[in-house]
């Protein structure tokens, strides 16, 4: 394609050279005086521009008769009063009908064999297109002319006209190409933009699925039997098969049963379970109880039971210590009948087996049912695909580098695939089993030893395979940056104070509460009451209750369920606190139960009141008690956290149990009297009408402060 000096362009067309530059420097073409050039194809959409106006002129302000005669009718028309026409008007007006004819025909005959290349058949009337077109945010004229069927010159002339300059290859913005659209009559919208996650899991088709092993958690009260039936399915399952046993523990192994593989769990009790669910990590498939025959259901028991079904797992439950004289199975059944775990023989459909752990007997029927359960379930996982998999446990060693645990969970794990696992980033250089064994690939619901992450990654995390390297460390660079946000903004935790707000916007349709209580009879009293508060809006639920002290174990379910903790003559302990600060979950004590009562009831109809909130100062541990004459018995003690002021109020502990609430009445150091003792001092603390203090109580000293509630 040519290209046409201005100055020349100016002539034919009959204006001067300096109106020229000026009009194409207005639709943001690239000259800067009379000697730029332009585009040919450009050139001549100039020339109609300009014949266009003159024709438009002439319509308004028609040519005397008189001038006509006397042979200006050859003379360009004056298109704008400022204008001269050339001296060389008459030559230039037939050289621009010339090349215009030539134009015309050529571009007619390309038009003609571009509309028998394309169809063969005549063009769509402008009637019968389709009056809808989607354009992108940047499109060149060449495309637009495609999606709107209408000439790459018509495009550019219409673009001219409001001050946009563009040839046919260019891109132009949306804005323009919209604006051009509109007047051929288009209605004009925005592809829809679809971001696709790289590690967005997809659903796999069913002739794909292949039956995997299922995945076994063993959980129980301290003492019940938990590490010992583990050792007994090791040592019968797994070491007659590999010599010299297990060689290197990674928190997961596999055993066989009539050539199936069952993948068993080592890691700690529910709170694990627990802490793992919290980020996400539904990993267990089925959750095996031990409870002792000769104890019976047991508070961790309870805790383990109420985990379990929080995260929807079936429980099989392995009655252990079977070999013992005082082994009563029919007792603990009856204590899971009351939790809700009625026994297949007596009519439910919890599966319950006696085993001996110490004695290896009972073993292969717990597996046998662990399969049954299983099948009922229909586990399947595709193994021909990327894998994807959870983080079991991870370390930093020194030899090493970061290692990881992984379950893998779908797909098949190869040595030197990038992986991504959480906020970190790497490829699989090398993968153990749990004999120590090394492998090249694992498939579903196998459990290896991955070498090869730039970071260790946390316990819960998700690690997911991808084809390129570079993907993988943008994702985990991106995760990251996320993580660092999510650190800064605070969270929002169900707090009895926002409930009603959180109910009216929506966010909250089930309360969920976790109930602790210094007897059994407070806990099912304090539950009956509250869950009859349930309301068409929200629904109060209560996940866990049990005897005893707030622990850190409750604080964990309850941020995992996003609960509200209620306390019935009972506290948290130092972690409890503490863990409940980090993670923001609400704990309320009360010493009168309707108390707690009203303070639901209030805070689901948005009635909640000013109120007072302790802040605790201190604990300190009784080591002696001393009578003094008339003034009563003394604490001996020595302070184990934050301080005790002589202004506070204190409550004395036993077990975690609230045994007394009052003020102080003397706080002494050696025969003085003192404002505060601070952490790591001893100290004599009497209290107010109160003497029953005994070695091992704690005191723990708070203050009140007024705070108005906010919804």
């Amino acid at each position: 394609m040519g290209r046409v000096r201005i100055y020349e362009l100016a002539r034919e067309i009959g204006i001067k050279s300096k109106h020229l530059v000026e009009f194409l420097q207005e639709l943001g073409a690239d000259v800067k005086n009379h000697m730029s050039t332009i585009d040919e194809d450009v050139a001549v959409l100039v020339q109609e521009h300009f014949v266009s106006e003159s024709e438009k002129s002439k319509e308004v302000k028609p040519v005397d008769t008189a001038t006509k005669v006397k042979g200006d009718a050859k003379r360009p028309p004056v298109v704008n009063s400022k204008m001269q026409p050339s001296p060389d008007a008459d030559e230039a007006s037939d050289k621009r009908k010339s090349r215009q004819r030539t134009r015309k025909k050529r571009t007619g005959s390309q038009r003609h064999q571009g509309r028998q290349r394309s169809s063969g058949k005549k063009s769509t009337p402008v009637a019968d297109r389709p009056r809808e077109v989607e354009i992108p945010e940047s499109i060149t004229v060449k495309e637009l002319a495609a999606r709107l069927s209408v000439p790459a010159t018509s495009i550019i002339k219409r673009l001219m006209n409001i001050g946009v300059m563009a040839t046919v290859p260019q891109s132009i913005g949306w804005e323009a190409a919209a604006t051009v659209a509109e007047g051929f009559g288009f209605t004009v919208k925005l592809p829809e933009i679809q971001t696709v996650d790289p590690l967005a899991d997809i659903e796999d088709p069913p002739e794909k699925l292949r039956e995997r092993p299922p995945i076994v958690t063993i959980m129980g009260h301290v003492d019940h039997g938990k590490t010992t039936l583990l050792d007994a399915i090791r040592e019968s399952k797994v070491t007659e098969e590999e010599a010299g046993g297990i060689t290197q523990h990674i928190g997961a192994y596999q055993v066989k049963l009539e050539d199936r593989k069952i993948t068993f769990l080592d890691t700690p009790g529910h709170e694990a379970f627990t802490a793992m669910r919290s980020r996400g990590a539904q990993v267990t498939d089925i959750a095996v109880l031990v409870v002792a025959a000769d104890d019976g259901v047991m508070p961790q028991t309870r805790e383990a039971i109420s985990h379990a079904r929080a995260a929807d797992v079936p429980i099989i439950v392995a009655i252990n210590k079977m070999d013992r004289p005082d082994a009563n199975p029919d007792r603990v059944k009856q204590s899971l009948a009351e939790l809700g775990l009625v026994p297949e023989e007596w009519g439910g459909d919890t599966v319950c087996v006696n085993i001996s752990a110490l004695r290896k007997e009972g073993i292969d029927d717990l597996l046998e049912m662990i399969l049954l359960v299983a099948d009922l379930r229909e586990l399947k996982a595709n193994p021909d695909r990327m894998a994807r998999g959870t983080i079991i446990e991870a370390k930093l060693d020194k030899g090493r580098g970061p290692v990881a645990t992984v379950l893998i969970s779908n797909g098949t794990l190869r040595v030197g695939e990038a992986i991504v696992a959480g906020s970190v980033s790497g490829r699989v250089r090398a993968m153990t089993d749990a004999t120590g064994k090394r492998v090249e690939d694992a498939g579903p619901a196998t459990p290896v030893e991955v070498i090869g992450l730039s970071d260790v990654p946390e316990a819960g995390d998700e690690l997911v395979a991808l084809a390129d390297e570079k993907l993988a460390r943008q994702v985990a660079a991106e995760r990251q940056d996320k993580k660092r946000a999510a650190e800064l903004r605070p969270s929002t935790p169900v707090s009895l104070d926002d409930l009603f707000e959180r109910i009216k916007d929506g966010e909250v349709k089930e309360l969920n509460l976790i109930i602790k209580a210094d007897v059994q009879g407070s806990v099912e009293a304090v539950r009956q009451a509250l869950e009859q508060l349930s309301t068409d809006e929200v629904r109060v639920n209560v996940i866990h209750g049990a005897v005893g002290g707030i622990t850190e174990s409750d604080v964990t379910l309850a941020a995992t369920s996003n609960a509200v903790i209620i306390g019935f003559n009972v506290r948290p302990d130092i972690n409890a606190s503490r863990v409940a600060e980090w993670e923001k979950v609400d704990i309320r004590t009360y010493r009168v139960i309707y108390t707690a009562i009203d303070d639901i009831k209030a805070a689901m109809e948005g009635l909640l009141e000013p109120d007072y909130v302790e802040d605790v100062l201190g604990r300190a541990v009784v080591r002696a008690t001393f009578k003094v004459p008339n003034v009563g018995v003394v604490a001996g003690s020595y302070v184990s956290d934050g301080k005790i002021t002589r202004n506070a109020l204190v409550r004395l502990l036993r077990d975690n149990v609230v045994i007394h609430e009052g003020a102080i009445t003397s706080l002494k150091r050696f025969k003085d009297d003192v404002r505060e003792v601070a952490q790591g001092y001893e100290c004599g603390i009497g209290l107010e009408r109160f003497n029953d203090i005994k070695e091992g109580d704690e005191i723990e000293a708070y203050v009140l402060r007024a705070v108005k509630r906010t919804l």
